[in-house]
């Protein structure tokens, strides 16, 4: 597309769709300003250098300034100036130097080159962004794009729908994951495209995973700190377009790479959750750059304090705090959530620090605006919702706290499983995190599938690295370590970090088989960390937000046997729980029988519980269909300790026990038990019996 032209006819066009919408014969535009007092849209050519037309957009409806433009098509680049007063101790920031992205803006194309005209205020004057800065942003700013949403043709793509009850969550990065794997073309590694490749998801459908979780990929810009110290923001909770996808991870097709991916993995059953970030933006707090919604509205899209309008409310800890009581700004949200679900096929979202969008004025509520206007829309209340459910402000930890149709991800069970498995005494914790965390969810008709149960996560050690470090170990961020989680309840077992060690190395791989059969045998939901499956390492760095590096990538080649051996017992472990209605409770009232043992074969006294004993559950459930294969009755062990335990194997019922598998031998299955006796249930090991 050759645009030339610099006469543009603009008309009233509507106000009733906000963004950049083209109708087949124009494009109309539409963007929300309580307090602007003119806006200007500004045209670019097709290199996003040269300004072709700036025309004031005519007519002002309900808050929202719009134009319609005829004959503008798809491919037109575009953005904004907003005029309006600038009182920041008011609340107001607008400065019609700055080029301003489109909130509602499709995609974005070209990268921000930071530059002290981005800053509405003078950087170097005493007085900071009290101050005016008339430089111009547009030559160091990404410019917007008119895209055709109707463009693309899914043929008879659908959503796998895969149930709560039989959902295994799969945390990835697009580039991190497909950076070094040489079974994609070179070309396409690091990008959606790449994702979506045939070696990608084959990989993924073959461990047995339902549901993919991709970190953020809504555009974002980089950090300057970041990168004046030669590193990247790599994980991307900095979001700066909600509507936009990361251009950085376009490959040939571009934007319909994305698409193309979505497609793949729908094809293979396979769901696509997207991470997204609607708590903050990469704009910061007052001494932040204006990209775009500090100068359409900084008083409506941002939170600021009650008596000092200057300053950002910071729930986030990350400058500022999106406005989701603002209607606009809640509809902005919501816009985006079904632009997502409907034109761009997505299943379902993990909302980052999630508590922050259930805040209203006087803090946290289960029934604000947010939640309720999810709920009750037919398309995004029908998607896998997962909030996480903390944030830095008051009463932020909402653990259990989030309206029913949503899941959460559980910290608690992250923690005690850590700690039960590290040898401290938490067993009536551990036992309330394996039965589904009951005492958090088991309220207001929901199910145990609102646990969203995680051993690791991107933020934090890995599996291997978890039973590999006492201390983290993030030199390679350049902030002397000081920064991730320093309580980490890992253990190293007498090495810090690699070794040749037999022994601690055999301890190593029994212990993370350990955690992944607790998290495939626990009721709820189990997330994977990718990786984790065959013990990738971050060499100790349990922060690694801003490594695109191979710290961070996930590495394919040149892994010992020992990888292959932890991925076929993952695969073994999904197996399970994807075929034994007992290990995957879909109702906290489908009639379970519990039991609790002691090793002496007795049930479990109060005494023993505070002891912090060596622990026996029995799972059974008369009414499950009599089909073949499918268990009514299941026995697991569990020993934390590094001693053996004879374990007296009760027995009733009728066919006594057969072994079904042991985290102390993976070859080991099969022993039959038909009478009380001891089993030597050796340190440190789970064992898992099934009726013959």
């Amino acid at each position: 597309m050759d645009m030339t032209v610099k006469n543009f006819e603009i008309t009233a066009g509507s106000w009733t769709q906000l963004g950049a919408n083209f109708d087949g014969e124009g494009t109309n535009f539409a963007i929300f300003s309580a307090h602007a007092e003119r806006v200007e849209l500004c045209l670019f050519d097709n290199s996003g250098t040269h300004e072709i037309a700036r025309l004031t957009l005519p007519e002002y409806t309900n808050e929202i300034f719009h134009g319609y433009v005829p004959g503008l098509k798809p491919g037109q680049l575009y953005a904004y100036r907003v005029h309006g007063a600038f009182d920041p101790e008011a609340g107001h920031r607008f400065n019609a130097n700055k080029l301003l992205l489109d909130p509602y803006a499709r995609e974005l194309v070209g990268e921000f080159k930071w530059n002290e005209a981005h800053f509405a205020y003078d950087l170097l004057a005493e007085d900071k962004d009290l101050t005016f800065n008339e430089l111009d942003s547009a030559p160091y700013t990404p410019k917007c794009k008119v895209i055709d949403p109707h463009g693309f043709d899914w043929g008879k793509d659908a959503s796998p729908n895969v149930s709560w009850p039989a959902t295994i969550v799969y945390e990835t990065h697009v580039k991190g994951f497909t950076q070094l794997n040489k079974a994609i073309p070179e070309n396409l590694r690091g990008t959606f495209e790449g994702m979506g490749h045939k070696a990608t998801v084959d990989y993924i459908k073959n461990l047995g995973i339902t549901s993919v979780e991709l970190m953020p990929i809504h555009e974002f810009p980089q950090d300057q700190h970041l990168l004046d110290k030669g590193l990247n923001n790599f994980w991307g909770y900095n979001s700066i377009g909600f509507f936009a996808p990361a251009s950085r991870y376009y490959g040939p097709n571009g934007i319909a790479g994305f698409r193309d991916m979505v497609r793949a993995f729908h094809d293979a059953g396979i769901e696509v959750i997207l991470d997204v970030v609607y708590n903050h933006t990469a704009e910061g707090n007052e001494l932040g750059p204006t990209l775009s919604f500090k100068g359409i509205d900084n008083f409506s899209y941002y939170r600021t304090l009650p008596d000092q309008h200057r300053y950002y409310i910071n729930d986030t800890g990350t400058g500022n705090t999106v406005n989701t009581s603002h209607p606009r700004v809640l509809q902005m949200v919501m816009d985006s959530l079904r632009y997502w679900t409907e034109h761009m096929h997505v299943d379902g979202f993990r909302f980052d620090l999630g508590t922050i969008l259930g805040r209203e004025p006087e803090g946290f509520d289960q029934r604000g605006g947010f939640f309720d206007a999810v709920m009750q829309d037919p398309v995004l209340s029908k998607t896998k919702l997962i909030g996480e459910p903390w944030d830095i402000g008051p009463g932020g930890y909402q653990v259990g706290g989030f309206p029913p149709g949503w899941a959460e991800w559980n910290d608690k069970y992250r923690d005690t499983v850590r700690e039960y498995w590290k040898g401290d005494n938490v067993p009536t914790d551990f036992a309330a995190r394996l039965l589904g965390s009951g005492d958090l969810y088991d309220q207001r008709g929901r199910r145990p599938w609102a646990s969203v149960n995680f051993v690791t996560a991107h933020d934090g050690f890995t599996l291997n690295d978890l039973v590999s470090y006492n201390e983290k170990h993030n030199e390679a961020n350049g902030e002397d370590n000081n920064d991730g989680h320093s309580d980490n309840r890992s253990y190293n077992y007498g090495a810090e970090g690699p070794t040749e060690d037999e022994g601690i190395n055999a301890v190593r791989e029994r212990q993370k088989r350990n955690f992944l059969a607790t998290l495939l045998f626990s009721h709820g939901t189990p997330m994977l960390l990718a990786g984790d499956e065959f013990g990738r390492s971050q060499m100790g760095n349990n922060n690694g937000y801003c490594q695109d590096s191979d710290i961070s990538w996930v590495h394919w080649e040149d892994l010992p046997e020992t990888c292959e051996e932890l991925r076929e017992f993952t695969r073994q472990l999904i197996r399970l729980r994807q075929t034994q209605p007992l290990l995957r409770r879909e109702n906290w009232r489908d009639g379970l029988d519990v039991k609790w043992f002691n090793a002496g074969g007795g049930f479990q006294t109060a005494e023993q519980w505070e002891e912090g004993s060596t622990i026996g559950l029995y799972l059974g459930r008369g009414d499950l269909k009599e089909e073949e294969g499918i268990w009514h009755d299941v026995l697991m062990l569990f020993n934390p300790f590094e001693g053996t335990v004879p374990f007296r194997i009760p027995q009733f019922g009728e066919g006594g026990w057969v072994l079904e598998l042991t985290t102390a031998d993976v070859t080991k299955r099969g022993q039959v038990i038909t009478k009380e006796k001891d089993f030597e249930l050796e340190g440190r090991s789970l064992v898992l019996f099934r009726r013959p």
